[in-house]
């Protein structure tokens, strides 16, 4: 029986979201410009996306681009840009072999016009898959997505379309980039780094997560069955005792 077969028999999170991480350390430890380190990572996006639809991940949630990641020198955005334009124009086939409808969150209009346009495309050619839901999160900042939410709600409880004594967790939820979304299950961080890196804040607000030591160009299939067999492992008890879930 096969890596993939086996993890099928456990439970599985319905959302997994990555923060590919280590691409420029990855890199630098070959000598070479951090621009290779992300060359080589879309290997592994394009191994883990494959390999999470075989397996049965109903959501796939990958951290591309942070808002923060406008900051770094202009060289190398503009090759993130055009590895995004690239990447989506090549993988188009795959998702629709696989069945896999693209998604994206965060400030996309803030992309450069060749490749929101490209990006719009995908996900429009995409938009009848239904074996798994693949969300880019480009330009997305967690503390920037509940500013946008907290100001669209005071907008609407100011015009009297939302009564403040109704706003609970649904309400949150449908003023978010992921309101077609669930909450995350499980969130993995490649290269080492322990932290959340403004990711999602409010939806991994119960996740498991999983650090690794791996760099995200070397992440491939067996990281990822590690990933997973750890959450099998794991007991979930949402504030719950063990007793309660039996």
């Amino acid at each position: 029986m096969n890596t993939i077969e086996e993890l099928k028999k456990g439970p599985l999170p319905k959302h997994l979201a990555i923060i590919m991480d280590g691409n420029g350390r990855w890199a630098k430890q070959r000598g070479k410009l951090r621009i290779f380190g992300h060359e080589n990572g879309v290997k592994a996006v394009r191994e883990t996306v494959e390999n999470c639809a075989k397996i049965g991940i109903d959501y796939l949630t990958l951290y591309a681009f942070s808002t923060e990641n406008w900051q770094r020198p202009k060289k190398e955005v503009d090759t993130l840009m055009r590895l995004l334009v690239s990447s989506l124009k090549k993988e188009l086939k795959t998702l629709n072999k696989n069945n896999i409808k693209l998604n994206a969150i965060g400030n996309i209009a803030s992309l450069p016009s060749k490749a929101h346009s490209e990006l719009q495309e995908v996900i429009d050619k995409t938009s009848k898959n239904s074996a798994m839901i693949l969300t880019l999160a480009l330009s997305y900042g967690a503390r920037e997505e509940i500013k946008h939410a907290v100001r669209e709600i005071s907008t609407k409880v100011k015009n009297n379309i939302i009564s403040p004594e109704n706003i609970d967790d649904a309400i949150i939820n449908s003023h978010l980039y992921t309101h077609n979304l669930p909450d995350v299950d499980l969130l993995v961080r490649t290269s080492g780094e322990h932290r959340i890196s403004n990711f999602l804040l409010w939806q991994i607000a119960y996740a498991e997560l999983y650090f690794m030591d791996v760099f995200w160009p070397d992440f491939r299939e067996e990281h990822l069955a590690e990933a997973l067999k750890n959450y099998q492992n794991r007991e979930r008890r949402f504030g719950k005792t063990s007793e309660q879930l039996i």
